[in-house]
């Protein structure tokens, strides 16, 4: 059995995409797709940036959601490859579920681009700049973080944001709690405790007007029939009810990402080889917690033509 798995924020980097549009016209369809959409040259700031323009959360999660999926329409006409022929289950880390859903046909494409649009804005405005902050600790693994997080809250908020695999957690919360984690790593038995460059605290309770504001786009763009499972973030379990996936994209704004037991649960279903789109960042956390699998990562052209000869 096969899953087709999509990278969240963090893997974007200047020049992504531009080599597959150069090389593909089913690539600058898509890119040209959601530029029209949003109403920005978002391909250009993908291609040229600048950096800090790219790594803005509205403009990474659409960015990174359009790369996978120029790599996804180039596999599927030009390689000759359809997704719910060749996959059994789609999973994506984060902004990747709804770059996973596009995949099945949940979202077009256009709505896809404009709600995570919406979702990096608000997931910005939710918190003031400076308020929150987000640490990866490695060498940790579950009990170990979550441990941390307790010790570290004192009355703030401090949880688990993305349990990634068995060596690598992510804290997110109020700032003052994250620097309090940082500084208790050893005490707790971990190798190290690194605050990440972003810009706001994902996944966890400080991003509450975020999901309200998903709840509220959710009620006029509505997932359609998946062509294929899910396996959710939030529950690392599979979905394919529409009306469960609505209510699983609201509550994965402020929930952990439980991408070590959604790996682990695919093997657990049959998985045998994994293929991520759009990105190399899955790979080796999908290894560390599934252990003897088959992982394939697919961005370029050479990548894609090698996949489709492969499936």
């Amino acid at each position: 059995m096969r899953a087709f798995v999509f990278p969240g924020q963090g893997s974007q980097k200047i020049g992504m995409g531009a080599d597959l549009a150069e090389a593909s016209a089913v690539a600058r369809e898509v890119f040209e797709e959601v530029d029209d959409v949003l109403g920005q040259n978002l391909s250009r700031i993908m291609w040229e940036g600048p950096e800090n323009e790219l790594t803005l959360t509205e403009n990474a999660q659409p960015a990174i959601m359009a790369n996978a999926i120029a790599a996804l329409r180039v596999l599927e006409k030009e390689g000759g490859i359809a997704l719910a022929q060749k996959g059994d289950f789609v999973a994506g880390h984060s902004l990747g579920e709804y770059t996973a859903l596009c995949a099945v046909g949940a979202f077009s494409l256009a709505d896809t681009a404009r709600l995570l649009k919406l979702r990096g804005r608000s997931m910005q405005a939710a918190v003031p700049v400076g308020e929150g902050a987000m640490a990866a600790l490695l060498g940790a693994d579950i009990e170990k973080a979550t441990a941390l997080a307790q010790a570290a809250a004192q009355g703030e908020v401090c949880s688990v944001a993305n349990d990634n695999d068995p060596t690598q957690v992510v804290l997110s919360g109020h700032r003052g709690a994250i620097e309090r984690a940082i500084g208790l790593v050893k005490e707790h038995g971990i190798k190290r405790g690194v605050a990440l460059p972003v810009s706001a605290p994902f996944h966890c309770a400080l991003m509450q007007p975020a999901a309200d504001a998903m709840a509220e786009a959710f009620e006029t763009t509505e997932p359609a029939t998946l062509r294929l499972p899910l396996f959710a973030n939030v529950t690392a379990v599979m979905v394919s009810d529409p009306a469960e996936v609505k209510r699983l994209l609201v509550e994965q704004v402020t929930g952990r990402v439980r991408w070590r037991e959604s790996a682990i649960a695919m093997r657990e279903a049959g998985v045998e080889h994994f293929v991520e789109l759009g990105g190399k960042v899955l790979a080796p956390m999908i290894k560390r917690s599934a252990g003897e699998v088959d992982v394939t990562s697919a961005i370029t052209m050479q990548d894609i033509e090698a996949l489709a000869k492969a499936l």
